[in-house]
């Protein structure tokens, strides 16, 4: 595909006990954008210190790195991540401020890539300060390119109001069910649909996509609704399954795949993560096929 995406935010280590894996929401849509053979970019900002050098190298690796888009801090140290996993394989994280990537500035270069690209990907966890916040909304206003806003939250690194101003720039948002509820409120007996109604009326994105876990997800486009209900599989980690199952719609949105089909294989990549340990498995078709199929 020669479409271009820019993934844009946080990069770091997530510390699982004496191992470290590469991680960061928008590095992982990055990658698995590459391994769908969208051509992608990535926007952050690593340290000077060891930790940078060997996130820069893994970026390279990837064939992620630019000079153009990520930047290095002479100050603030790059950010590793603990990680805490419960007896389902749930992650949580505790992650520290300030770091490299809460200071990700406005260059010409950064947003050239921004212009020329067809999508740009952000979340709300590099927004938690004003700098990198208004270097993405800076990017935003100055693309025509689809908006595509992963909520990601974690507390308590976000506000509502930074959460309103970037769902209001949107044009496709993905979050979890229970980011959906928290956000729109509502009684508990609330049906999903009616909570994405809520938001769709009050934020008017063009595309609501809802995570629901182990429980598939559902989809409203164009004012109609697309629901799958996942895919069962042994779970190791859920670790990541989120930037698979949005880089995987991304691809379908940008090819113009029917929305169903799009679905099922969201889900269907999304299901394979879990299986895995950590948030990049690299993939394999035929175990795709067979869960797709089961």
């Amino acid at each position: 595909m020669n479409k271009k995406v820019l993934c844009f935010g946080e990069v770091l280590w997530d510390a699982f006990g004496n191992e470290k894996i590469a991680g960061g929401a928008p590095m992982n849509v990055a990658r698995h954008l590459v391994q769908q053979g969208v051509k992608a970019g990535f926007a952050s900002r690593v340290g000077t210190d060891e930790s940078g050098d060997k996130l820069a190298d893994v970026l390279r690796q990837n064939g992620l790195y630019s000079e153009n888009t990520i930047q290095r801090d002479e100050t603030l140290p790059t950010c590793e991540v603990t990680v805490q996993l419960d007896d389902k394989g749930q992650a949580t994280y505790i992650i520290p401020e300030p770091v490299s990537w809460d200071n990700i500035q406005t260059t010409e270069t950064l947003t050239h890539s921004a212009i020329n690209s067809a999508a740009i990907v952000f979340g709300s966890l590099a927004c938690r300060t004003d700098v990198t916040r208004n270097t993405l909304l800076n990017l935003l206003d100055e693309t025509k390119a689809l908006r595509i806003f992963d909520v990601n939250l974690r507390a308590p690194h976000y506000t509502l109001s930074t959460i309103e101003n970037l769902a209001a720039r949107a044009t496709v948002v993905k979050m979890n069910e229970e980011e959906a509820r928290l956000l729109i409120g509502g009684s508990s007996s609330s049906s999903l649909k009616d909570i994405i109604a809520e938001f769709r009326a009050k934020y008017h994105p063009k595309t609501i996509c809802v995570t629901r876990g182990e429980n598939g997800a559902i989809i409203w486009h164009d004012h109609d609704y697309f629901e799958h209900p996942g895919f069962k599989v042994e779970v190791v980690d859920t670790v990541g399954a989120g930037d698979a199952f949005l880089a995987t719609f991304i691809t379908g949105l940008l090819a113009a795949e029917p929305m169903e089909e799009l679905l099922i294989k969201a889900c269907a990549i999304g299901a394979f993560v879990t299986s895995k340990r950590g948030a990049n498995p690299i993939y394999d078709d035929q175990e795709i096929g067979r869960i797709m199929q089961s």
